[in-house]
């Protein structure tokens, strides 16, 4: 699997925002859920202002990721990966990304607000559970918060 890490484009940002909702949709959320995350996983120009990477397989579109910056803080913004391409090391790969791109703006840690499903992964990659947070789509639903100390 080759695959190339890129800045992304404007012009894809559409595509990037379906990216993002099919690799929710793939931990078994029904369509009600989906549709109120809609507006959070849906990429805007200004999300082009913060770090940004997509993963390109070919001419497809395989993953995205951003983090965002605050003083020595960085968090990852989002994180997703194509459904049909998860378990092949993507997720490791874009990971490592957010975690350079933090380190080379001055960060010293990297926080993440999981979906519960991907929380596992986020330990494998050495992050801790520091505590949760409200949901900004779901009300009432607290999402995991880790985060990765940056040496």
């Amino acid at each position: 699997m080759s695959i190339t890490l890129r800045p992304p484009r404007l012009s894809e940002l559409p595509e990037l925002s379906a990216l993002c909702l099919r690799s929710k949709a793939h931990w078994g959320y029904d369509a009600t859920f989906l549709e109120a995350c809609r507006a959070e996983l849906t990429l805007t120009e200004a999300h082009l202002d913060n770090p940004m990477i997509v993963a390109v397989l070919g001419e497809a579109r395989a993953g995205v990721a951003a983090i965002a910056l605050q003083k020595d803080e960085a968090e990852i913004d989002l994180l997703f990966i194509e459904p049909a391409l998860m378990g092949r090391g993507l997720g490791r790969r874009l990971m490592l990304w957010c975690r350079d791109a933090a380190r080379h703006a001055g960060a010293r840690r990297l926080l993440i607000q999981s979906d519960p499903q991907a929380e596992g992964f986020y330990r494998r990659m050495g992050a801790r559970r520091i505590g949760v947070r409200p949901s900004a789509s779901v009300p009432g639903r607290d999402l995991p918060l880790l985060a990765c100390a940056l040496r």
